[in-house]
């Protein structure tokens, strides 16, 4: 992250808030110095007032952006995802810039409020979309891309550690779909691609409906990947099982079409969880230990607890691969 890239940002969510806010209305942000929400390899965003403008990552493929992007802006998407702004934004260097609306994430302080069975919902909404009512070529959704690109980074930076060669073991037992090296299985969704609490925000009202952010790995593929995340956090025990009954259920009542037929009756959800749940334990334990290595300190304990779900990953039997915890 370069001061340049900062101040470009800063002033792109600074315009952006111009155009966005009614004429004659106040600018919230006026006078207040831009906010970095966040400064990773993967995106950089700064917050004005009632705009934020993201850098996107450097790999960024540029067509694909744009296809999802169309995608966020079409009718159909209203009210589950969060449509950019259409205000004039120029490139960074080396970095596509989108300009979006500002919107209250989840409170991190207060988990007891955390809106499982709202992401589940609109989950289920998403996933009922049918693809060639949009415009297109859509992408592929990129959450297989996401798990091998953190494979590879573990490699780079943590490959000598002993937990890595579980990490290695568990990898090469998934199927190829799931290492990003072949086509996923069956009819195409339209996928989120990286669903985390992360990913919802109230806009505008505070208090209103939730939506989902970021379309960065937004486009077609196995809708299951989308509830991979909360699955495999339930497996690995950090995920309450009453919380997760609470997601499964939800996304069930809306008619999700990742876990079968959304009109048969419910049955075990792990045949079409397994494999997404089991790529995803995967990419946080290669993730861990990458972010380890590069601060030079052991795992943490939620970093660990991740590690040693990979580890059991690693040592099942075939047929006995990723189970829920009993």
């Amino acid at each position: 992250m370069t001061a340049t890239v900062i101040d470009l940002l800063a002033d792109v969510a600074r315009r952006a808030a111009h155009h966005h806010r009614p004429p004659g209305a106040p600018c919230d942000g006026c006078g207040r110095d831009a906010v970095v929400l966040a400064a990773e390899d993967d995106g950089i965003v700064v917050r004005h007032g009632s705009a934020v403008a993201k850098a996107h990552d450097a790999a960024t493929d540029h067509d694909g952006h744009r296809a999802r992007l169309a995608v966020a802006r079409h009718p159909r998407l209203a009210g589950i995802l969060l449509a950019p702004l259409a205000a004039p934004v120029p490139d960074a260097p080396g970095r596509p810039v989108t300009a979006w609306p500002y919107g209250r994430p989840v409170d991190p302080g207060d988990p007891d409020a955390a809106p499982w069975e709202e992401a589940a919902t609109l989950l289920a909404r998403l996933h009922s979309i049918e693809p060639d009512s949009l415009p297109g070529p859509i992408p592929p959704m990129r959450g297989p891309a996401k798990a091998a690109r953190a494979v590879a980074r573990m490699r780079a930076l943590a490959g000598s550690r002993p937990a890595a060669s579980a990490v290695e073991r568990a990898w090469a037992r998934l199927p190829a779909w799931a290492r990003d090296e072949a086509p996923s299985p069956g009819a195409a969704a339209l996928c989120h691609g990286d669903l985390h609490l992360g990913q919802l925000v109230r806009h505008p009202d505070p208090a209103g409906p939730w939506l989902l952010i970021d379309v960065d790995d937004l486009g077609l593929g196995d809708p299951a990947w989308d509830l991979a995340r909360p699955a495999a956090w339930y497996a690995a025990g950090l995920l309450p099982p009453e919380i997760w009954d609470r997601f499964l259920g939800a996304y069930r009542a809306a008619n999700g079409r990742a876990l079968g037929d959304p009109s048969a009756a419910p049955g075990d959800p792990w045949p079409q969880l397994d494999v997404p749940a089991r790529a995803l334990t995967i990419q946080t334990a290669a993730l861990s230990l990458a972010k380890a290595a590069a601060q030079h300190r052991e795992p943490d304990e939620v970093e660990q607890a991740v590690l040693d779900t990979c580890a059991r990953i690693a040592g099942l039997p075939p047929e006995l691969e990723s189970p829920p915890p009993s």
